[in-house]
């Protein structure tokens, strides 16, 4: 049985003008669970976001951006990004316009620990070779005696070449003053 008090109650809530309900609903921050800023037109997404397309192999790497862009609403234009295929070396490899990035994944084998495929702002990042990246996991002791090392190993190659080159410059310098004592035959 319902009381006099439960019946003048009423609820009040925070009751918005219909021009806020419709600011709100036309800028909602998140599309697909990332990040979109209305009013500059910049989409960020979380990093390591995943996402699929389908693409086939014949598809470019600049058909595949427009798709990437297309499915996250991008607002930008797609010369602002690039793909790059991250190994779990930290090599970063740009792949370029004219590449197939279906096949260029395929290349680096089924298991997607290996590397993966990241759209990135072309600005923002620096290609690693494999060469730099073999050495980003170690910690800094091990880097600084690996350039003390490189560093010894460089001082005895350039006294090697100057020892070699000063015994050359002595070979032609003897060579020359047997030349100018000797009579000149004509």
């Amino acid at each position: 049985m319902r009381t006099r008090s439960d019946v003048g109650v009423r609820r009040r809530g925070n009751f918005r003008t219909p021009s806020e309900q419709r600011r709100i609903k036309r800028h909602r921050f998140s599309i697909n669970g990332h990040f979109y800023n209305h009013k500059t037109s910049v989409f960020t997404p979380a990093y390591g976001s995943v996402t699929n397309v389908r693409i086939n192999s014949t598809m470019t790497t600049s058909q595949a951006l427009k798709l990437l862009l297309n499915k996250f609403k991008i607002e930008n234009s797609a010369d602002e990004f690039a793909l790059y295929i991250v190994h779990t070396s930290g090599e970063k490899q740009k792949l370029k316009a004219t590449d197939y990035p279906l096949i260029a994944r395929i290349l680096q084998g089924p298991c997607e620990q290996v590397s993966k495929v990241f759209l990135m702002e072309k600005d923002q990042v620096e290609e690693v070779t494999y060469d730099v990246a073999q050495y980003i996991k170690f910690e800094m002791p091990v880097l600084k005696s690996f350039i003390q090392k490189l560093q010894e190993e460089e001082d005895r190659e350039v006294k090697k070449l100057m020892h070699k080159y000063t015994v050359l410059r002595l070979m032609i310098e003897r060579r020359l003053e047997e030349i100018s004592e000797s009579p000149a035959t004509i």
